[in-house]
């Protein structure tokens, strides 16, 4: 089977996981994203998958995405991983949109590098379900949100959250739509909900999910990192 027939075929399993939980959940499947996730995969995956019809494509360490995102255009490019203060100027002059937002220093360092790129970047704030996996305390979410929209060069666009391990995934998803719904009170544009992987898509859905990031159901297991 070839590279091309492989992803195919993986792509078509998830888009019916998708498909089946949005009916489960009587929701449009118009109104999840599937992001795939090419963390470690080289640009031929990503040309595939773009040629396969994704147009949503993620990366979580900076060096590697800089490159992908020059070599693969047409694309959408999402930056799901912990973003360092330092490399927020480079994520912002390619990423389209960012997950992980969690702290104010993180929100200004991206507003300024999308200024500074002539770009306007969405950023997601990285919600802590548990207070320990990377993200922003449900508490401290409200003035992270405030903060975003009065930043130049940003555009709120929702929220995003990891499971905690050791939790079930549709009771800390349904938290993380608890979050959601404060801050489209207070901001009525930040709509999206990025939630849920392989594993655990159809929880995610179920409570609200806009966009599932999907590695390994897409790709297969990952080779060694890059570089």
């Amino acid at each position: 089977m070839s590279r091309r027939d492989e992803l195919a075929a993986n792509l078509a399993e998830v888009n019916a996981r998708i498909i089946r939980s949005c009916e489960a959940a009587g929701r449009d499947p118009s109104c999840v994203t599937l992001v795939a996730v090419t963390k470690t995969w080289p640009a031929s995956d990503a040309v595939l998958l773009r040629d396969l019809g994704v147009v949503d494509l993620a990366e979580n360490r900076d060096q590697e995405a800089s490159q992908k995102a020059a070599a693969v255009g047409g694309v959408r490019w999402h930056f799901v991983g912990q973003v360092q203060t330092n490399k927020a100027r480079s994520v912002a002059s390619y990423a389209d949109v960012v997950h992980s937002v969690d702290r104010p220093s993180l929100v200004e360092a991206l507003g300024a590098g999308a200024v500074r790129a002539r770009r306007t970047v969405e950023v997601l704030l990285q919600v802590s379900l548990d207070g320990e996996r990377g993200g922003a305390l449900p508490v401290d979410v409200p003035a992270l949100a405030d903060l975003a929209v009065e930043t130049e060069g940003l555009r709120l666009a929702g929220v995003m959250a990891v499971a905690p391990r050791a939790a079930e995934p549709a009771e800390a998803f349904a938290r993380l739509q608890v979050v959601a719904e404060q801050v489209r009170a207070r901001h009525p544009s930040a709509t999206l909900i990025s939630a849920g992987m392989s594993g655990d898509l159809e929880q995610a859905i179920a409570a609200g999910a806009t966009h599932v990031r999907v590695g390994t159901a897409v790709l297969g297991h990952r080779p060694p990192p890059l570089g």
